[in-house]
């Protein structure tokens, strides 16, 4: 059974930086295309950024420039680098593998100004 789960969210000052992972087990990583996602209560889960097996990027509008997505391979593991957050990051981030049509738990970010 595939599995995914997030780590790395929390409290972060306006501004500054943080860094989600996100690892897959039960599956095989390498070819499948990873995203992550965001949510807040009452508004649908939108895509923030995605990227293939062979490292093709893509991004919202909303982070371009900001946040950058990258893959690990050998460590089955997806990252989210987020850089010069906003209070509007503000949301529950979730991985997805598109391979396995997955979604992890989710992991809350929550940005102060």
């Amino acid at each position: 059974q595939v599995q995914l789960v997030e780590s790395g969210g929390g409290l972060v000052q306006a501004g500054e930086s943080r860094r989600l992972s996100c690892t897959l087990s039960g599956g095989i990583f390498s070819i499948s295309p990873m995203g992550w996602y965001r949510q807040v209560p009452g508004n649908q889960r939108e895509l923030v950024a995605r990227i293939t097996g062979d490292g093709k990027t893509e991004y919202a509008d909303s982070v371009k420039g900001r946040f950058t997505i990258s893959r690990d391979n050998a460590k089955l593991t997806v990252y989210l680098q987020m850089n010069s957050a906003r209070p509007e990051d503000t949301a529950v981030y979730y991985c997805r593998s598109d391979l396995y049509a997955s979604w992890g738990r989710g992991t809350q970010v929550t940005v102060s100004s």
